[in-house]
């Protein structure tokens, strides 16, 4: 199989109508939203899953990262390909039954082990996100109308944060309560068990409702096949000789969400231990103003990014990722605040920046690799950021606490120590690719450089 690159764009009228597509990107939304919260209730839980587990934070730490990123990371390559390959609405509604059983079996485990193996169906299950969901938008949408879309996407995944950190709040203290007695299950369950319970059985809800209400759409682009390789060995040649632009925006992402993961795995716990905040304070404050922010930088994310479109400015999105990750060094010096709700306002205003950067590189990507490749690309940046971000940032920030500081309360130098570093770092990558691309368009020896001027045209 050769990776075509297509010598025409395709029209408007070859794509599925608007209504169709909107209805496809509202489910993906709502689909994102959901797999965040899976994700980040176990940041609100930590200190009540550790009392009733009797473990430590750098199991926590395990548990919200490698427990998570295992087969996330592994399985993203597989289920790139085959969300290049195989229906992906398919694919998307068998991830979203997965990681909800997962997750109402999180609920019910009674021991590290058997949590740490219900994160790992987790991680499997949301693996079949991403690529599946960023390459529908592209057939969904023409190129210079995508930045919106897929901003919208994002945008449930950055509010899922804030959602998260409300709706934990509020059941735990419904809970608290008695609400749920009487109720099958429920009624048995401690509170943060109930949470789990309640999350994975809306993911449930979800994947039957894509499963009425979606279609596959035909995938644009697409060139005859020649003779069948080995899955995966035509993107990888593809890679590696476009790998001077590629590799620093791959790893400039993983990078900057290494701060995203580590920073916000454990910002609600530096509120708690050295603020003093209390979860209901959370539910009220940082929920609210991390969905307020998430829902901003998506926005702002998709607006530059269709503007630079129609403007024929292709390196413009090139030159935000090389700026956008320095707006988050507040976020990670939020221990200096000395105030409680400055250090919310810090914490919270990491969503928008993460946000726009997810945002702009999703659609990079999807202007610099060939129509084939769409769903691979993406599952590439998921398999990094899970390495690199959601299975080594949360460990990190952990051990710095407890073996450099000896102190949980002191978590929030932990998060300033590990992140700041791997922010500049993050942007210095991106400053590459910009300078790689740019030098590639004026040569003219690059794939990249000729799939991004054919689309500006």
């Amino acid at each position: 199989m050769a990776l075509d690159l297509p010598d025409v764009l395709v029209t408007d009228a070859a794509r599925p109508n608007t209504r169709g597509a909107w209805t496809m990107v509202i489910m993906l939304f709502l689909a994102g939203i959901l797999s965040v919260i899976d994700r980040a209730a176990l940041n609100i839980l930590v200190d009540p899953v550790r009392g009733t587990l009797g473990i430590s934070d750098e199991q926590i730490g395990l548990l919200q990262g490698l427990a998570f990123g295992l087969f996330y990371a592994f399985m993203g390559i597989p289920m790139g390909l085959a969300a290049d390959r195989i229906s992906r609405r398919n694919l998307i509604v068998a991830g979203i039954g997965l990681w909800s059983l997962a997750t109402i079996g999180s609920g019910l485990a009674q021991s590290f082990g058997s949590l740490f193996a219900a994160r790992l169906l987790v991680g499997l299950g949301e693996a079949a996100l991403g690529p599946a969901a960023i390459s529908l938008i592209a057939d969904l949408f023409a190129p210079a109308r995508r930045g919106r879309p897929i901003s919208v996407y994002m945008m449930g995944q950055g509010l899922a944060n804030g959602v998260a950190i409300s709706l934990t709040s509020l059941i735990l203290a419904a809970a608290g309560t008695g609400a749920f007695l009487g109720f099958p299950v429920l009624g048995a369950l401690v509170p943060w068990r109930i949470v789990f319970v309640i999350f994975g059985a809306c993911g449930l809800v979800i994947a039957l409702a894509m499963l009425v209400l979606t279609r596959e759409p035909p995938r644009q682009g697409d060139a005859p096949q020649g003779a069948a390789q080995v899955p995966g060995a035509a993107e990888a040649v593809y890679l590696w000789r476009n790998r001077g632009v590629l590799l620093p925006l791959y790893f400039g992402f993983a990078t900057c969400f290494t701060v995203a993961y580590g920073g916000a795995s454990w910002a609600p716990s530096m509120l708690l231990r050295a603020y003093g905040a209390t979860p209901g304070y959370l539910g009220a404050w940082l929920g609210p103003l991390s969905m307020l922010f998430s829902a901003i930088g998506p926005l702002i994310g998709g607006t530059l990014l269709d503007r630079s479109m129609r403007s024929g400015d292709t390196l413009a999105r090139f030159r935000i990722l090389s700026i956008a990750p320095l707006f988050a060094l507040p976020f990670t010096l939020s221990v200096l605040a000395h105030e409680l709700h400055f250090a919310t306002v810090l914490v919270a205003s990491a969503n928008a920046v993460f946000s726009v950067v997810g945002t702009v590189m999703f659609a990079t990507l999807q202007s610099v690799v060939p129509p084939r490749m769409r769903g691979s690309s993406i599952a590439l940046t998921l398999v990094l950021n899970t390495i690199l971000g959601a299975s080594l940032g949360p460990l990190i920030v952990a051990s710095v606490t407890e073996r450099v500081f000896g102190n949980p309360a002191m978590v929030g130098w932990s998060i300033a120590l590990v992140c700041v570093p791997f922010l500049l770092l993050g942007t210095g990558l991106y400053a590459i690719a910009l300078g790689a691309i740019r030098k590639a368009r004026q040569t003219g020896d690059s794939d990249c450089a000729r799939l991004l001027a054919g689309e500006a045209l």
